[in-house]
């Protein structure tokens, strides 16, 4: 099983809904999949998770099958997410200065792909 980890770094909603695909994509086809929200797509967390957002469902979905891994604490709490995403219940990433460290994903085999 490929384990690939997808740290989405872009705050554009259009651009983060092609990391939820892929990442859903992954999961269905069987590879271990995840999703770190990292950089301005913290802030994405308070859109995505209200339901009247298009893309709510998708959300959900990766929600629900476990492919999120978490959102980068620092970039949550200087772009004032923090709330956001400790409402939903994402785990706070903050193994490296308070950021996710790409090298603890690479050590446990995960590929990173960025966006």
């Amino acid at each position: 099983m490929k384990n690939v980890a997808l740290f989405a770094f872009n705050g554009e909603l259009m651009c983060f809904v092609h990391v939820l695909l892929n990442g859903l994509d992954m999961k269905e086809k069987g590879w271990n999949a995840g999703i770190v929200f990292e950089g301005a797509s913290v802030q994405l967390v308070e859109q995505l998770s209200a339901s009247s957002n298009p893309f709510h469902e998708l959300y959900v979905s990766a929600k629900s099958e476990g492919i999120i891994l978490g959102a980068c604490k620092a970039c949550s709490a200087k772009l004032g997410a923090l709330k956001a995403v400790e409402a939903e219940g994402l785990p706070l990433l903050d193994d490296m200065k308070g950021h996710p460290s790409m090298q603890a994903y690479m050590e446990k085999g995960y590929e990173i792909i960025t966006f």
